[in-house]
């Protein structure tokens, strides 16, 4: 059942929108998941090989570019070694001549129209021998064009593209012994693990089939919080205009991954789009040198406090990303915003965590799910469809 909404129509509304993503999404990983499995294999090949993974895109894809790096980096599977990957966006082209390597790979990400800019780079990066990636683009080694003129969409369906081509990656390497012989925490995963396989391209099938289940995955998870989650996703569209129509702005914060949808949502609200004005928004997640200058003199607890304190105006809007719900600098954050009479908002995953147990969130968005990726699809699809809703004149 829909949650108590602040009018029944507008959460209505946006629970088929999240619905209407589905169709979408069934259909371009049908047709994908055999191509994302033997781009998988090639690019764990030239992992095991010492090859890098440079991902390159402009303004809201560059947080496209990020999140595949961070996911690279830091494995959210249990036990996965750290590979090695980069995110080149400040530079592609001085990336790309400087660095890459004819072992490697490049991925470009931009918006359904393409980015000519990016797509230069990842052609000379071909040129030097690297295997490319271009989403969406048709000169390269695996070129996606664009599942979706809805940019927001577009941009969901990649997310997802990025998360399964992680995750396949690791079964490639899991099947060469390259990260060890026991699948381990992950197993549940990879059931087609369990037994010798002749050769890595005779799990392409396999592999396949399990990326068109993730898929299948994110279309119950979208379903289930369309159903449980509009009343609560349209009461926080309502609070949230009311503060910026008195003057207030949007503050974002969020990890890892969160950190890149918290930026790319700022980032969103700040271009603005035809009929759609812009929202002022500041990502509290996309200052690196602030960041690491408070962790390193102060605690990581402090991260996003210390900046909501120097940033933080009446009227303005603390939106949180997280997917346990119990990130300490989220929930210090939080803290400090309610004390400051901020309006907070946060999108969350599990059960919501200590932010929802401790009420710091004046509306609480929850993806009850346990598998980070999953969840992180999801909430792109929320936090879009409520951006979307922000720029219409009946608030959702």
């Amino acid at each position: 059942m829909l949650s108590e909404p602040a009018s029944g129509a507008p959460a209505a509304r946006l629970a088929e929108r999240l619905r209407a993503r589905n169709p979408v999404v069934r259909a371009f990983f049908e047709r994908e998941a055999p191509r994302l499995a033997v781009a998988s294999r090639e690019m764990a090949d030239r992992f095991a090989n010492g090859g890098r993974l440079y991902a390159f895109g402009n303004g809201p894809y560059a947080t496209d570019a990020a999140h595949v790096s961070v996911e690279f980096i830091h494995p959210v599977i249990v036990g996965k070694r750290a590979l090695p990957a980069l995110d080149a966006s400040a530079a592609p082209d001085a990336f790309v001549d400087g660095l890459v390597e004819a072992g490697d790979m490049a991925i470009a990400f931009g918006p359904p129209e393409g980015d000519h800019r990016v797509l230069s780079a990842l052609r000379a990066a071909r040129r030097k021998g690297a295997f490319t990636v271009a989403w969406p683009g048709t000169e390269a080694d695996y070129a996606v064009t664009a599942p979706d003129d809805d940019p927001h969409v577009h941009q969901e369906i990649f997310e997802v593209l990025g998360h399964t081509l992680y995750e396949s990656v690791h079964v490639y390497l899991e099947h060469r012994g390259e990260l060890g012989d026991d699948v381990g925490a992950s197993a549940f995963l990879y059931p087609y693990l369990g037994a010798a396989q002749p050769d890595a391209a005779s799990i392409d099938d396999e592999v396949a089939a399990s990326i068109r289940a993730k898929a299948r995955d994110g279309e119950a998870l979208r379903e289930q919080v369309a159903d449980e989650q509009a009343g609560a996703i349209a009461d926080a569209v309502v609070a949230m205009r009311a503060r910026f129509a008195a003057g207030g702005r949007l503050l974002t914060l969020g990890n890892g991954g969160s950190a890149t949808d918290a930026t790319d949502f700022a980032l969103d609200c700040m271009l603005g789009v035809p009929d759609m004005p812009a929202i002022p928004a500041i990502s509290l997640a996309a200052e690196p040198a602030v960041l690491s200058a408070i962790a390193n003199d102060v605690g990581t607890e402090l991260t996003f406090l210390r900046q909501l304190a120097a940033q933080a105006r009446p009227n303005d809007v603390a939106f949180a990303f997280s997917t346990s719900g119990g990130s300490k600098n989220v929930v210090a954050a939080l803290e400090a915003a309610r004390k400051r009479g901020l309006l907070t908002v946060a999108l969350l995953g599990y059960d919501g965590g200590e932010i929802v147990r401790r009420g710091l969130a004046d509306h609480a968005i929850v993806v009850r799910c346990d598998y980070i990726p999953r969840i992180q699809e999801t909430q792109a699809a929320v936090y879009h469809v409520m951006r979307a809703a922000l720029g219409e004149p009946d608030a959702a």
